[in-house]
């Protein structure tokens, strides 16, 4: 890398900010990233067996209608992954499963404007960014929002049990195993998915923040 890692610069109230690493940037997510979505995910679709990445603008837009829906509703945060060398979409992210736990008053907690906790998922990059820094780094820029801005207790993670390519990299980046949740979604074939879930806690965060800048030869 010739350029250091940019720590997100936002304020602790700005959740839905870019994140700005210095192999991609991470774009709060709209309608103008379709097209270039629609490309990312149409070059080698047999990389998507495990994960439902939406094929055409048509299903595109489709796709981004719903994650606006989620992050209007207050549950998601999607981005556009997009590289900086070029400023080629290539992939997209986001936070979802968002919540906000109802601390009594009077526990230090009560009245927190962040949330509590929250799941990194719906991650999917283009062929030409795979095994690139993309996925490293935006992991880390995600990770660093989450810990650091919106201040979680615990990031979590689930993938498909089949999908072994997910399963090594969410163990990579130094999430941790917690078993698997049977039937817990529908799977990108349309059967009940068994998920793998992993987990990363706000006390584990120093040790897989430097593991990430280690990887990425920050």
């Amino acid at each position: 890398m010739d350029a250091p890692f940019i720590i997100p610069n936002v304020s602790e109230h700005c959740l839905n900010c870019e994140l700005v690493g210095s192999y991609i940037r991470l774009e709060p997510l709209d309608y103008g990233h379709t097209q270039g979505l629609a490309a990312a995910s149409a070059k080698n679709p047999d990389l998507y067996r495990w994960s439902p990445i939406p094929q055409g603008e048509a299903a595109v837009t489709t796709y981004i209608d719903t994650a606006l829906e989620w992050r209007d509703a207050g549950t998601a945060i999607p981005y556009a992954t997009v590289r900086q060398g070029d400023n080629e979409v290539i992939g997209s992210t986001r936070f979802w499963q968002i919540e906000y736990w109802p601390w009594p008053e009077g526990h230090p907690q009560h009245g927190k404007p962040t949330p509590d906790v929250c799941e990194i998922g719906w991650t999917w990059l283009a062929e030409s960014a795979i095994r690139t820094p993309a996925n490293t780094e935006a992991k880390l820029l995600m990770l660093t929002h989450a810990f650091e801005t919106m201040k979680v207790i615990r990031v979590s993670f689930h993938t498909d049990a089949r999908n072994a390519r997910s399963r090594a990299a969410i163990e990579r980046i130094g999430g941790k195993y917690e078993g698997i949740i049977r039937a817990h979604r529908i799977a990108a074939d349309f059967t009940p998915r068994d998920s793998c879930r992993y987990s990363i806690m706000v006390e584990e965060w120093p040790e897989v923040q430097r593991n990430l800048l280690d990887r990425l030869h920050y």
